[in-house]
């Protein structure tokens, strides 16, 4: 069972990557009221970025690009998180985006390489989502450290935003429902905001749509040879005596 379980993971990184992902979105509202469970989300963050090498490394990308952005994030981010260094912080969460944005990157070269919509690519369309959502939650995190006041809600409109306000933030831009009730005041914010709206309609538009037109391709080759090897049969019955 461990061993046909590993081998699933070794062949769809992608899938084991969106679990991570997803369950760091679920797990985040338990951990974030308190020190040791921020402690906690840093650790699972790091995960995270050691499950993003991984699947950066299967793809067409330049791999030590990754391990220049990883190590020094992780190791900021511990030493930000034990000797509480709030300022540490911000150049461990500017690294994060630049990381996951090279692992969405590494993940899109990989989807369009590929001549054959597998598992694996339509798990991996999911992952290079969520590593979009994350790259530009950790850089509005930059942004209202960088700017006060970058982002307002009716609630308390001066106070810094959470994390996971801001990966709330980032999931309702990229996806375009703009359900969230953050509002980008300052230019800087603006700019953020509007590039991942740009960053949501172009991978609809490219990605998600060259998956669909590959999957109808593959069905209507199928289809074709189906038909083709069903004329052969009929004409072999039609000449046989």
């Amino acid at each position: 069972m461990m061993s046909r379980t590993l081998s699933i993971c070794l062949r769809h990184p992608s899938g084991l990557l969106l679990a991570a992902q997803v369950l760091t979105v679920m797990c985040d509202p338990l951990m974030e009221g308190t020190r040791s469970g921020r402690a906690g989300f840093m650790i699972f963050g790091n995960l995270v970025l050691a499950l993003a090498l991984w699947v950066v490394f299967r793809s067409p990308v330049v791999n030590w690009i990754g391990w220049m952005l990883a190590v020094p994030a992780v190791t900021i981010s511990i030493v930000a998180l034990l000797g509480d260094y709030k300022g540490l912080l911000d150049i461990a969460y500017l690294l994060e985006s630049a990381l996951y944005f090279y692992a969405a990157i590494g993940l899109i070269a990989y989807m369009l390489a590929d001549t054959d919509v597998t598992i694996d690519e339509l798990l991996a369309a999911g992952a290079t989502f969520t590593l979009l959502a994350w790259a530009f939650a950790f850089a509005y995190s930059v942004c209202q450290h960088v700017v006060p006041g970058s982002f307002s809600t009716a609630i308390d409109p001066q106070a810094q935003r959470s994390w996971l306000e801001m990966l709330f933030l980032s999931f309702a831009v990229l996806s375009g429902v703009g359900l969230s009730d953050i509002m980008p005041t300052a230019p800087m914010a603006r700019s953020l905001v509007m590039l991942e709206m740009f960053f949501g309609v172009m991978y609809i538009a490219i990605i998600v749509s060259r998956l669909i037109s590959m999957r109808g391709q593959r069905r209507s080759t199928e289809l074709n040879a189906s038909e083709s090897v069903r004329n052969k049969i009929d004409g072999s019955e039609t000449a046989a005596p």
